[in-house]
């Protein structure tokens, strides 16, 4: 129990330092990881940023170097050149320039392309976007560009800045639409570059509106097989967010790309967090494991240290209390010696008062026995010689010569030399002395059977324990018959005991009676010795414990049974030596 308690406060404890240092160590990745993710989104966000910068400056170089300076109504292509130039130099992000009138007329464009009659170019979202906010340049969202004729039949995907221009024709001053279509591949590069986490960290790109610009699963946004908090995003201002979408706890970083209002966003799944941790944690198990082994085996040195004087001291005790006498166990530390001095010492005055109480319960036991025979005999006495008395008066000197004759093998019993316990022969002699002086006064008015076996006879007995119920069932039982009665006894072994039973068919008890005729000794009072069987059933019990005694079923008008059962002890002068002194119940 020592090793297990302190090698549960021990596990207890390194579980919680390793919980804690995952806990820390968590953190610090966690907090670590955020800040790369946001320095790289600020790296990502000043590269797009150079772009569309790169972007502004190629539509300023077409509006103040080519349109401004010429007349589109001039015949010398000096507008052509310019705006081949600027294309030329910048192709590798450029799609193509394109300037038209406020009728939305094409007027230039490079690379020279015959624009398709399909479109009605008013009612382009870029070209409405820049003729009703003249004063900004407008970025629209990534598109198919559709408005020239390509004999190849390739469509790109770009995005367009437009803007409000002012351009000369034969001298008039008046409002076009200059049209820059970047590449979007160019775009996308940059995004997928820094999109090749594997551990569920992605970034998007978003105008202020919240429409994609880029996302890694634009097609199944589309498709709508994926969601993504992208409208709720793009109200974001600069900075990192904690949010819950779709059932997933995510951290969001957000970046706003200058002149756009495009918002560079980076989800980091808080699975991301822990997706690198698995060496750590690995590490944090093996350390607790190793840790936890090197405290069990020192728990367990330390604990046997401290019980194994312990265990010696309680095996003492435990054979002490077995009934043997060893030296208890003196050793280890102070406190356990002294214990063991406390409870040897303890132990020497216990078997002290333990001789001392046996003695006085012994004589206790033999007091109570000689109180409670002394309540028969002078019993006995009385009756017979009150019916010798009656007997010489009526002249009839046989019968009391004969009931003096039995008198006196009945006393010789009765005195036993002193001795309580008897064996079930000479009880059985002293019952039928008592049943013969009965039979004489009462003038053989009823009969008495004896069926014993043999065997008990040599077995012992309380003496004096068969006439008192003898003389109850004469008194209550068939003298009051008309015609007499009959009373048996009979005795027999049974599972290792022996029963003795008188039964008489007189007039029997209720069963109220029945309950109370071992409880209540005064209901014996008004006729016999007023002793009864309660003072038989304490005799008995007294030698042989509260399991023996007397059992008493009667029923009216049938008869009455008063069984005796006591152990079956073979009679010798040891087994009876030891009953008087009480010996038959301590060995139980």
């Amino acid at each position: 129990m020592i090793m297990i308690a302190f090698s549960a406060i021990s596990i207890s404890i390194l579980l919680v330092l390793g919980i804690v240092m995952y806990v820390r160590v968590s953190a610090s990745s966690r907090q670590e990881m955020t800040q790369s993710t946001k320095k790289l989104i600020e790296q990502t966000g000043e590269s797009l940023e150079d772009y569309l910068v790169n972007m502004r400056q190629i539509s300023d170089a077409v509006y103040y170097n080519v349109v401004k300076e010429n007349d589109f109504s001039s015949k010398d292509n000096s507008i052509q050149r310019g705006m081949n130039l600027l294309y030329e130099a910048n192709k590798k992000s450029l799609r193509s320039i394109a300037i038209y009138n406020n009728y939305g007329s094409l007027v230039a464009a490079e690379p020279i392309a015959l624009q398709k009659e399909d479109p009605d170019i008013t009612k382009q979202d870029w070209y409405v976007q820049a003729v009703n906010e003249r004063e900004n340049m407008h970025f629209s969202t990534p598109h198919i560009q559709n408005l020239f004729q390509d004999a190849a039949f390739r469509y790109y995907w770009v995005i367009s800045l437009s803007r409000v221009v002012e351009i000369t024709d034969h001298g008039e001053p008046q409002f076009g639409v200059l049209l820059v279509d970047m590449d979007y591949s160019g775009i996308s590069r940059m995004m997928k570059q820094i999109n090749k986490s594997s551990n569920g960290q992605y970034f998007y790109l978003c105008d202020s509106n919240g429409q994609i610009i880029y996302h890694k699963r634009q097609i199944q946004i589309s498709n709508g097989i994926f969601k993504e908090n992208n409208i709720a995003a793009a109200k974001y201002k600069d900075g990192i967010y904690d949010e819950t979408f779709g059932g997933e706890h995510r951290k969001v970083l957000v970046n706003t790309i200058s002149y756009t209002g495009w918002k560079l966003i980076g989800v980091i799944p808080y699975s991301a967090f822990t997706h690198g941790m698995f060496d750590m944690q690995y590490f944090i198990v093996m350390l607790v494991l190793l840790m936890t082994m090197m405290l069990a085996v020192i728990n367990r040195i330390v604990s046997v240290r401290i019980s194994s004087p312990i265990l010696k001291l309680k095996d003492s005790v435990m054979e002490y209390e077995a009934g043997e006498k060893p030296d208890i166990y003196i050793g280890g530390s102070l406190e356990i010696r002294h214990l063991g001095y406390s409870i040897q010492r303890s132990y020497e005055q216990i078997d002290t008062l333990m001789n001392k109480i046996v003695l006085e319960q012994n004589e206790r036991r033999k007091s109570e026995l000689d109180a409670l025979q002394s309540q028969i005999n002078p019993h006995f006495l009385y009756n017979t010689l009150d019916s010798i008395t009656w007997m010489i008066e009526g002249e009839r000197n046989d019968d009391a010569v004969c009931m003096i004759s039995e008198l006196a093998k009945l006393f010789r019993i009765s005195l036993s030399k002193g001795r309580t316990v008897i064996s079930i022969k000479d009880e059985l002699q002293h019952a039928k002395s008592y049943m013969n002086i009965q039979k004489i006064r009462y003038k053989n008015f009823f009969s008495i059977v004896f069926d014993i076996d043999e065997e008990i006879c040599s077995c012992c007995i309380v003496k004096l324990v068969l006439q008192p119920i003898l003389e109850n069932a004469i008194n209550y039982g068939v003298s009051v018959m008309d015609d007499g009665g009959e009373i048996k006894v009979s005795g027999k072994k049974e599972g290792g005991n022996i029963i003795l039973s008188v039964s008489d068919n007189g007039v029997g008890m209720s069963e109220e009676d029945v309950k109370l005729i071992l409880t209540d000794s005064r209901r014996v009072h008004t006729r016999g010795s007023g002793v009864g069987l309660v003072n038989v059933n304490n005799r008995i019990q007294i030698l042989f414990g509260k399991e023996y005694g007397l059992i008493v079923e009667s029923e009216p008008d049938v008869g009455t049974i008063v069984s005796i059962r006591i152990p079956e002890v073979t009679y010798t002068e040891e087994n009876r030596e030891r009953l008087e002194r009480g010996n038959y119940l301590a060995g139980k």
